[in-house]
């Protein structure tokens, strides 16, 4: 086969749908030498890559906002291949499939979370998917979830057929472990002034990763128990993020509540490693990897029983209703407070991180191409 592979998400996106298209890709680059890529680059090429033989980049000059516009908001019948040339197989990982003529198309839906929880979504964002979505689930010939959970909220929300869908989840990178070098630590506690014992939670901050009743729940955990465990917010502000501050403020927790910002992929590990807990109460996630990339650096893990989260982790973590503050605050004391607990969690976890690895996606990628093109 020939696949294209719009690999802009994985160059404009640092985290969230650029990883699960780095990682997919990467491990394609491994492990495929038979079929022929295309990586389309709308706008700017990968810096610094050398690329196997089989895999070319093509790069337009079309900034993505133009594409992205001209397909999916003003309805433009302008064919992909006139941008990439022939081929068998175009592959969309972000959500919408431009018009294609003779390819085949795939597009990867990672939720449906602007259709399940719309008032969590940024408006502007909620109006695009909900018109590009159903048009490209139509018109493509398979359609990728990254969980089962995804699947099921396909096929009841936009009606695709349970034969059209194919499960892809993400996986964990082999950096992920528990890091033991001393320097390497010191020197991610001193860059992000990270506390000696804390709460970790990692995600964009926006109403829908939950944090409001993270900070009450945190708020009740101080006032029961006397942990010195501070809180440590990380990642990139997002939608209505204001709310999250107005609530550490409402709390008085402002000097036990830190916010160092988005961490780079390069300290995930020392921060995973460094954290006493990881929380991660989200009232919705179409896989969620948090969680698993502290359990592969073996912190253990409370985390929401909504949507795909308990697929994810299995038995390997605390699970709480993620509406529920006091049965949030519970599980962080019992896990904070319990070191057989936490030495049983880690255990459990690293185990459950280990059996989602990027080269198993790919495997499953290419049976989903192949299903395509039959």
């Amino acid at each position: 086969m020939h696949i294209t592979i719009d690999y802009t998400p994985a160059l404009r996106q640092t985290a969230g749908i650029g990883r699960y298209t780095r990682g997919l890709v990467s491990a394609l680059v491994e492990l495929d030498r038979q079929n022929e890529y295309t990586l389309f680059c709308a706008g700017q090429p990968p810096e610094g890559k050398n690329w196997p033989a089989n895999f070319t980049v093509r790069t337009s000059n079309v900034p993505s906002r133009w594409l992205t516009a001209g397909w999916h908001r003003f309805g433009l019948p302008f064919p992909v291949e006139r941008l990439v040339g022939p081929c068998d197989l175009f592959h969309s990982p972000d959500f919408a499939l431009p018009p294609l003529d003779k390819a085949k198309g795939v597009v990867t839906i990672h939720d449906l979370s602007f259709l399940r929880f719309p008032e969590y979504a940024d408006p502007g964002l909620r109006n695009y998917l909900k018109r590009a979505v159903p048009r490209s689930v139509d018109r493509a010939g398979r359609v990728l979830a990254d969980s089962e959970n995804t699947k099921s909220d396909l096929i009841e929300l936009l009606h695709v057929p349970a034969e059209k869908i194919s499960v892809v989840p993400a996986g964990v990178e082999p950096r992920f472990r528990p890091v033991r070098d001393t320097v390497k630590l010191n020197e991610v506690r001193e860059r992000y002034a990270l506390p000696q014992w804390f709460i970790l939670a990692v995600g964009t901050i926006e109403p829908r990763k939950n944090l409001t009743r993270l900070v009450s729940a945190y708020a009740q955990l101080r006032r029961q128990t006397g942990l010195p465990h501070a809180l440590v917010i990380a990642g990139k502000e997002g939608w209505l993020f204001q709310g999250i501050h107005e609530q550490v403020s409402r709390e008085g927790l402002s000097e036990h509540v830190q916010f160092p910002g988005f961490i780079t992929d390069e300290d995930l590990p020392a921060l995973y490693t460094l954290a006493d807990l990881l929380a991660f109460p989200s009232l919705y996630e179409g896989f969620g990897l948090p969680p698993l990339e502290a359990m592969a650096c073996g912190t253990p893990v409370v985390v929401s029983n909504n949507s795909s989260l308990p697929e994810a982790v299995g038995a390997a973590a605390l699970l709480v209703d993620a509406e529920d503050i006091e049965a949030l605050a519970d599980a962080m004391a019992r896990v904070l407070g319990n070191a057989n607990l936490r030495v049983r969690l880690a255990d459990l976890g690293r185990a459950q991180a280990a059996r989602f690895t990027w080269t198993e996606a790919a495997h499953k990628l290419l049976l989903a191409y192949q299903q395509t093109v039959a």
